[in-house]
């Protein structure tokens, strides 16, 4: 027996309904689980995310960037920019209004109208705009009424979409994305601007096996002809294979090639124009989001660092020209993000669109990585195991990890823990992971419309790449180390020298 002297307003309900001889009957019609547990409240269901994203094509024509107003030779300064000032204020509140009605998710959009006017000088002065968009999502980099904007200063001007970091996607992925730009007439070309020595090697190396490969079946083939062999078998395989290498060759050559800087060179000056105003000179504009590449992209072109590169979104501050030779000039404009759908602030965190340091929120962001990545890629990456809490229990539906499941081994794993309690340090682990997702390491890269993101991302999650990366990982973890206690005991050393001497 117990006495009670104190209870709360359902307490009390329940215990005066039970004095009164009241009986309760549950019945669960038209129950709505607003959060289940392994439902993140910040991320989309499979069906809601497919509903946005039909909503998103619908409206797709909308989705606009600010014009220069027209002017002549008559129109003053001072009228200019008032001009300016009213057109993109409509054009901000035509974006609010298709957010509130339609509701949608935008980006977060350049509102400084100064960096949109030096995109409008960019435009109006380069006969070429290269847009730069990341490999490893180039739809929601690339801004298609850029596009139209660029035909409307001039219909001799062209348009060329640069998929920079393009050696993060296997060659069966650069294949798939070619066919999509081919049949969507997009003028593209793969490029990488952190492209290493080894890799242009080994590129060249895999073009001559191809080539050997090629002699080597069209000579089996020649000598088959001579010896007059009609095995209608053999010479089919004969066939298939040497059709096969050819093809190899032309996607390597015309498709899926990444090319080198001074490739890039010469096809930039191919595409563009010469410019209207100066007939003997050529102007090419870099246009992109913060941190695409395109700093990067001008100092492997012009082969010596000539702006300023940072891994921090917003690096390149002004709009600047750079001379690649007396007839060429390269055009940077500051990077901006044009206006874009996005399902979930989440996934603005994880294409690198908000900046992971300026994080608040990480659960979001982090149960998308989850999804995205394997659960065993994630294991065998970071050398952990990640317990899903309803795992092994009768009804169980397999899942990915929540963010807290796969948090809480990597921060006790790392060391990570807040001061007060000890407990681990989820926010600290979720930055550390966001980054290697951001830079690369945990690679994903999302595919062509209507192409399956497993299937796509399959040589990706090849578990035995990601253990021989955390094994290298690893040993140069230990050597640091080792060095760092190497420094300690010589501070010691000497410490003990002074004092002693």
């Amino acid at each position: 027996m117990q006495s009670i002297t104190h209870e709360n307003d359902l307490d009390a309900f329940l215990h005066t309904a039970q004095l009164a001889g009241t009986e309760f009957k549950a019945e669960k019609l038209n129950v709505t689980v607003i959060t289940a547990d392994s439902q993140n409240p910040f991320l989309l269901t499979p069906e809601k995310e497919k509903e946005i994203l039909e909503s998103f094509e619908s409206n797709k024509s909308k989705l606009t960037i600010p014009r220069r107003p027209k002017w002549d030779k008559n129109t003053s300064a001072s009228e200019l920019q008032q001009a300016e000032r009213e057109n993109f204020l409509d054009w901000r509140r035509g974006l609010a209004q298709l957010e509130e009605k339609n509701g949608l998710l935008l980006t977060p959009y350049e509102r400084n109208l100064e960096i949109w006017r030096q995109l409008w000088r960019v435009v109006e002065r380069s006969d070429l705009i290269v847009q730069i968009v990341d490999a490893r999502n180039p739809l929601i980099f690339r801004s298609e009424d850029l596009e139209k904007y660029v035909k409307e200063n001039g219909e001799e001007k062209k348009n060329l979409l640069l998929i920079n970091k393009a050696d993060m996607l296997t060659v069966n992925q650069r294949i798939q994305w070619a066919d999509y730009f081919q049949k969507q007439n997009i003028e593209y070309v793969f490029f990488s601007a952190k492209i290493e020595k080894d890799y242009q090697e080994l590129e060249k190396e895999k073009e001559k096996l191809l080539k050997e490969r090629l002699e080597q079946a069209q000579k089996a083939r020649n000598e088959i002809e001579e010896e007059d062999i009609a095995s209608n078998s053999v010479n089919q395989v004969i066939e298939e294979e040497i059709k096969k290498t050819e093809h190899a060759l032309e996607d390597m050559h015309i498709k899926t090639r990444i090319y080198s800087a001074e490739d890039l060179v010469t096809l930039l000056l191919d595409k563009c124009p010469f410019s209207k105003h100066s007939p003997d000179k050529q102007i090419i504009g870099l246009v992109g989001y913060p941190n695409v590449g395109k700093s990067s992209t001008i100092n492997a072109v012009t082969g010596a660092k000539k702006v300023a590169v940072g891994s921090t979104p917003g690096k390149t501050k002004h709009f600047q020209t750079i001379n690649l030779s007396s007839n060429v000039i390269l055009c940077d404009c500051p990077g901006l993000v044009f206006p874009s759908f996005a399902t979930t602030q989440a996934e603005m965190v994880c294409n690198g669109i908000l900046p992971v340091d300026q994080l608040r929120e990480y659960t979001g962001p982090v149960g998308l990585l989850c999804r995205h990545i394997p659960r065993e890629v994630l294991e065998a990456f970071y050398g952990i195991r990640i317990k899903i809490k309803d795992e092994g229990e009768e009804g169980y539906v397999p899942r990915p990890p929540t963010s807290e499941e796969f948090l809480c081994p990597y921060a006790i794993n790392r060391g990570f823990t807040k001061s007060v309690q000890g407990n681990p340090d989820e926010a600290r682990a979720a930055r550390y992971v966001l980054k290697d997702y951001t830079s690369g390491r945990l690679l994903y890269c999302h595919p062509p419309p209507d192409v399956d993101a497993k299937e796509f991302n399959k040589e990706n999650f090849d578990i035995s790449r990601y253990i021989k990366d955390r094994a290298k990982f690893e040993k140069f973890t230990q050597q640091t180390e080792k060095l760092k206690e190497e420094k300690k005991s010589m501070v010691y050393i000497n410490i003990y020298i002074i004092i002693f001497y």
